[in-house]
């Protein structure tokens, strides 16, 4: 199985900071976000990565270069000519790098899920990882019964990690699209599987939290 690592965005709630960095670049326990993804991808068994880049790319590009000095090979999905595709539309860009079933990790969390190469999607179009809702995200996103996705409440915080088969992007067209809508879909349908994961889960999405969590993770 391959690997996807959301890195395009522009990062606007994380603003000044990502005026002049990338938000995947950015350090947590002075390690970028993004490196904390690829050494946990490869102790999980992933040999071969997609990034997608667009804002301030280049950056991306030169820290990490082929990957082969972390032990793996990362393969570019360049939106610097479009602007970010946004989550959907991102996927459907870089899917000619990915395999039948893939995972996708957004750039800008930290956290200890445990990720799964020999993951199996049986009946479901994705699997996603659900966390308790944090204080940004109070209403969450997602209801979950029988292992499926649903809209009842309670309701749990997309964690910003799933894996995918790519049949659900088939129709997608390959412009700016978010994720949500098309999950949204197929939820309706039943088509989408999930989990709870309880364990540590940060989204770094502004300054002040980035703060905080440099400060627990020192």
């Amino acid at each position: 199985m391959r690997a996807m690592i959301l890195a395009a965005g522009r990062g606007e709630r994380m603003r000044p900071l990502s005026d002049t960095t990338p938000k995947p670049l950015l350090r947590v326990a002075g390690k970028p976000l993004i490196l904390w993804h690829i050494e946990n991808l490869k102790k999980a068994g992933f040999e071969e990565i997609v990034i997608n880049i667009a804002h301030l790319g280049e950056q991306i590009v030169d820290f990490l270069s082929d990957g082969g000095k972390f032990g793996v090979k990362i393969h570019y999905s360049d939106e610097r000519d479009k602007g970010a595709l946004e989550s959907a539309g991102g996927i459907k860009k870089a899917l000619d790098f990915l395999s039948e079933t893939f995972l996708v990790v957004n750039g800008d969390i930290f956290c200890s899920y445990e990720f799964n190469a020999d993951f199996t999607l049986h009946n479901s179009l994705a699997h996603l990882i659900l966390v308790p809702n944090p204080p940004h995200n109070t209403q969450g996103d997602f209801g979950l019964k029988n292992a499926l996705l649903t809209f009842d409440i309670p309701r749990y915080t997309f964690s910003g990690i799933g894996y995918y088969s790519k049949a659900l992007f088939e129709d997608v067209e390959l412009q700016k699209s978010p994720l949500a809508p098309l999950l949204r879909q197929h939820i309706t349908k039943n088509e989408i599987s999930g989990e709870l994961f309880n364990n540590m889960w940060h989204d770094i999405g502004t300054p002040q939290r980035l703060k905080e969590i440099n400060e627990i993770y020192v």
